[in-house]
Parts: C-alpha cells; sequence; structure tokens
C-alpha cells in the first residue's frame, strides 16, 4: 500500500481536479442554457421558411423558369461542410460527427471536397488526406452574419458549377444527453413535400418567381446557421454531461483515496504501539 504522504499528494491532486471539471461543468451549463434558446427560436423560422419555400414552389411552373438553387443536375462533385467544435472535453461527440463524416466519404461514389467549420473536424480529415478546400472558424456566440462566409461559400460554388451538391454534417441537438450525428443534403434544395402542407391561398408581390429567387438563397442560409446553433448546443451540452460525469468520479476516486489514507494511518498507529508494547516487554524483562 502507498504510503500515506504519497496518498496524501494524491488527494489533493484528485481534489484539484475535481474543482477544474466542476468548473467547466458549471461554464458549459450556462453556455448551455443560451444555446438551447438560440435552437428553439432558430428552429421556427427555419420551419417557416422552409414552408413558405415549399408553398411556393407549388405555385411556379419550375418546368418553364430558372430558379438555380433547385437545379437538379448530375452530380460529379459534392461539397461536405463539416461542422465540429474548436475543443475537446465533449465525451464522445466529436469522435462521432468526424467518424460519421469519414463514412459519408468513403461511402460516396462521388468526390467530396470539404469544408471545414471548427479545429477538431479539420485535423481528422486533413491527417487522412482529405481534399479541405477551405477551413473556417465561428464565433462561440453566433449570429446569422457570422455563418455568411459558410453558406455563400457554398451557394457561389454551386451556382459556379464547382460542386452540384452541397451536404452539411453535423451534430443534431436532441436533448441535454443525446446528440446524434446527421447528414443533410441544402443543395439542391428539395421543394418536396407533404401536399396536407402545402397552402396555395397567398398572394405575392411583386410575383412568385421573384419572390422566390429571392427566397432560395435565405433558405440555406437559414438551414447553415440552424445546423450551426445545434453544432452549439450539442457541445456545449456535451461538455457538460462529460465534466460532470469527471466530476463524479473524481470524487468517488477521492473517497476511496480516503479509505485507503485511514487504513494506512491505522496500519501505522498499530505499528507504532506494537514496537512501543515490545519496548516495554524488554525493559520490564531486565
Amino acid at each position: 500500500m502507498p504510503s500515506t504522504k504519497e496518498l496524501r499528494a494524491r488527494i489533493k491532486s484528485v481534489s484539484n481536479t475535481a474543482k477544474v471539471t466542476g468548473a467547466m461543468q458549471l461554464i458549459a451549463a450556462s453556455k448551455m442554457r443560451r444555446a438551447q434558446q438560440q435552437v428553439l427560436m432558430g428552429k421556427k423560422y427555419a420551419e417557416t421558411i422552409q414552408s413558405l419555400l415549399i408553398n411556393l414552389s407549388s405555385s411556379v411552373d419550375l418546368e418553364t423558369v430558372n430558379i438555380p438553387l433547385l437545379d437538379n443536375r448530375e452530380v460529379k462533385n459534392k461539397l461536405m461542410i463539416l461542422l465540429t467544435p474548436d475543443r475537446g472535453l465533449a465525451g464522445a461527440l466529436v469522435g462521432n460527427v468526424n467518424r460519421k463524416a469519414l463514412d459519408v466519404i468513403k461511402t460516396s461514389s462521388e468526390k467530396y471536397s470539404i469544408l471545414s467549420v471548427g479545429r477538431k473536424g479539420f485535423r481528422f480529415l486533413n491527417s487522412r488526406e482529405q481534399d479541405i478546400v477551405n477551413q473556417i472558424e465561428i464565433p462561440d456566440k453566433p449570429e446569422i452574419s457570422d455563418t455568411l462566409s459558410v453558406s455563400d461559400f457554398a451557394i457561389e460554388g454551386f451556382l459556379e458549377g464547382k460542386w452540384d451538391q452541397v451536404d452539411l454534417v453535423y451534430s443534431e441537438f436532441i436533448n441535454t444527453t443525446s446528440q446524434t450525428p446527421k447528414l443533410q443534403t441544402i443543395l439542391p434544395i428539395s421543394n418536396k413535400e407533404d401536399n396536407e402542407k402545402k397552402i396555395n391561398d397567398y398572394i405575392y408581390e411583386p410575383s412568385d418567381y421573384e419572390v422566390l429567387i429571392e427566397l432560395t438563397p435565405k433558405y440555406v442560409r437559414s438551414q447553415i446557421y440552424q445546423a450551426i446553433l445545434e453544432a452549439f448546443a450539442s457541445e456545449h451540452s456535451a461538455r457538460m454531461v462529460a465534466m460532470q460525469n469527471a466530476t463524479d468520479n473524481a470524487n468517488e476516486l477521492i473517497g476511496e483515496l480516503t479509505l485507503d489514507l485511514n487504513k494506512a494511518r491505522q496500519e501505522t498507529i498499530t505499528a507504532e504501539l506494537l514496537d512501543l508494547i515490545g519496548g516495554i516487554s524488554a525493559l520490564e524483562g531486565k
């Protein structure tokens, strides 16, 4: 068994670790609440603009007009927008998203170019010699203006014919303890939806076609922004849970080490008592 000095040093070290992980848990929890609120508000906007786009598409004859972002063409090249955290200590979240992206790339018959948003995804795919065409970092509290560089890069490349399909790979926020890697195609825009959800009794000015032309890039921007919000909410939730588990494990280890320390102290006291009794017996024998 280690000495009492070694056990005290280990207890102090684990206690300091528990303080750090506990502080990180509180910080992540604060960021998580804010990120979850943004996700919920963003979902309402994304769903509304999607519903409007579907209704507009149903009222425009797409065979006679050209809506570039709705153009379904032969897919030869694809762009993947990979959304990952900049930092670790988020449990299995980073590994799950990176593995999802790599699986999608390996199973695709078409070539993927990668737009990496976040350092973890960039390092993972760069070390595996994937074609990373750009790497963009997003602030911790993103506004839609902070994400325009990502959406405009995807839209411009699609219109120029650099890629025929744009996919998003990110961690979808389900709840605090559940985040799922997700693959979502955002370009070309799909305008298919259940007929029950179509509402055709709108009057558009100046015309259905002109409104649809203006709406399609806004829809892509809203989808990318929403995915980034979900990725941040997933990161903060996963980090909070991971730090909570680390703090609990540290406290449990402190309890075990304290028990070992008490045993070691008791053994030391017992040994000292035996030595004392032995010495007294020796003196009495004389």
